[in-house]
């Protein structure tokens, strides 16, 4: 396993804000992670401002000075937001703009008209990891599920058969796939590389969705038969428009910014040299700004355009893009406070003085440490923020893959058992119309068996490479 020279670690890290011994510490932890679960799950209070108060309590608790536990997150939050805010508000323009132009239907559809009987569940896989790439997951649910209910119905299948493998495309994106914002917060942690987090993740997500959905859609079918629930299927985004985007442009425009990520990546394992002038030409391109901000501007001329946009309703669409994201971006930074708050404090040395002896690996840790937060909050993104900020310190040392590898065991262990404190099974329920067992035999398993197969695969990696 690789491990750390805490001594060098030591001498390089700035003194803590607080002389707490490791005792005080693990209470400051509990009492902190508690707060937070008791203000989202008791309380209903909203993510941001539990996450706030927390990192001020995990601070009071460690016997930190509060100006300087409440520097600690202001500093936490600045940098987070700064490092992955712009990018999460480019990921939402460009969702908006491939759903308002009805380049996500026509992805959907051309799928769904090349695919039939047996082949349903994969071709629904595939729409929901397509479509979902650049979509937060409660907006690619609702882009989905009346496409869900309509091949259900039309189909006569049974709707977990098509549900389940849908909503495992979209949570396998979510939990190990950047652009999106939990493993985009933990690559800034850790300071693993974007390019082979990307590699690796695409290469850990494939058979995890595999068994996760279409597999285990057969058994989830077999125990909650039901079929799509009676209702109004929601209109879709281009019933009103005369004409939309072309299936390669749509496609072509998604995949843009993952083929610039892939492509950096290759580059800098091919060439290696920091001078060298091809290397510098795809740091740039290959970036996640420039990625996803290229993403944008073609979609406007193959997304918006084509789709008979004005430039007014071009404006109007990156507007509504934008304005869902404050809840989300402040959830995200807050989550890089309370991070910043335990680095500060000493816990992630802590972690390193005790953990310095175990036999555990550090990707085990990471994926057990994210588990836990995850049961406790329900919330992935604040799971992955505020794993990746205990466990930031074991990638000190770490190789380049190593690194990425510990950024998808913290995905991994985010996507655990969700279950009542979770929004999205809540979103699931009442969309499909289960009740709380069926729900919990279907979404919650799907969830638990994604994370699994993911942290198994991600371990054995690390073992290998």
């Amino acid at each position: 396993m690789t491990r750390l020279s805490v001594e060098m670690l030591a001498a390089d890290a700035p003194p803590p804000i607080t002389s707490a011994g490791h005792a005080q510490l693990g209470i400051a932890v509990l009492v902190g992670i508690a707060v937070i679960v008791l203000l989202i799950t008791k309380f209903k209070l909203h993510a941001f401002l539990s996450l706030t108060v927390g990192a001020l309590v995990l601070g009071a608790v460690a016997g930190a000075p509060l100006d300087k536990a409440i520097t600690s997150f202001t500093d936490g939050l600045g940098s987070t937001v700064a490092s992955v805010g712009v990018l999460i508000a480019l990921g939402a323009i460009l969702g908006k703009l491939l759903a308002d132009s009805g380049g996500a239907d026509q992805i959907v559809d051309t799928i769904l008209a090349k695919a039939r009987g047996r082949a349903m569940p994969w071709a629904m896989v595939l729409i929901a990891s397509v479509v979902g790439l650049p979509l937060f997951f409660e907006i690619g649910i609702v882009l989905l599920i009346p496409v869900v209910l309509m091949v259900a119905k039309r189909g006569n299948y049974s709707l977990m058969r098509i549900g389940i493998p849908a909503l495992a495309g979209l949570s396998v994106m979510h939990g190990l796939i950047p652009p999106h914002p939990g493993p985009l917060v933990a690559i800034d942690a850790v300071k693993a590389n974007l390019g082979v987090t990307l590699a690796l993740g695409l290469l850990v997500a494939v058979p995890s969705v595999i068994v996760a959905g279409p597999l285990f859609s057969k058994v989830a079918s077999r125990w909650v038969d039901v079929q799509a629930p009676d209702r109004m299927i929601p209109q879709r985004a281009s019933d009103d428009l005369e004409r939309r985007p072309s299936f390669g442009a749509t496609l072509a425009t998604v995949l843009l910014p993952v083929v610039l990520m892939l492509a950096k990546a290759l580059v800098d394992i091919a060439v290696d040299d920091p001078a060298d002038v091809t290397q510098r030409v795809f740091d740039v391109i290959g970036s996640p700004l420039f990625a996803l901000l290229a993403a944008v501007i073609v979609g406007i001329f193959t997304l918006g355009l084509p789709a008979g946009f004005s430039k007014e309703r071009i404006n109007a669409t990156v507007d509504k893009g934008l304005m869902p994201i404050a809840g989300i971006m402040l959830i995200v930074g807050a989550g890089g406070g309370f991070k910043q708050t335990l680095i500060d404090c000493g816990v992630g040395q802590m972690i390193l003085d005790i953990s310095k002896d175990w036999s555990i690996s550090a990707i085990l840790l990471a994926w057990m440490i994210a588990v836990v937060i995850r049961l406790a909050t329900g919330s992935a993104t604040v799971a992955t923020v505020s794993a990746a900020g205990l466990v930031a310190p074991l990638a000190a040392d770490m190789s380049t893959t190593h690194t990425a590898l510990l950024v998808l065991a913290i995905g991994a262990g985010s996507l655990f058992f969700s279950h009542v404190n979770d929004a999205g099974f809540w979103l699931v329920k009442e969309y499909f119309g289960l009740d709380v067992g069926q729900t919990v035999k279907t979404w919650s398993l799907m969830e638990t068996i994604l994370s699994v197969v993911a942290g198994a695969l991600v371990f054995v990696l690390s073992l290998i490479i």
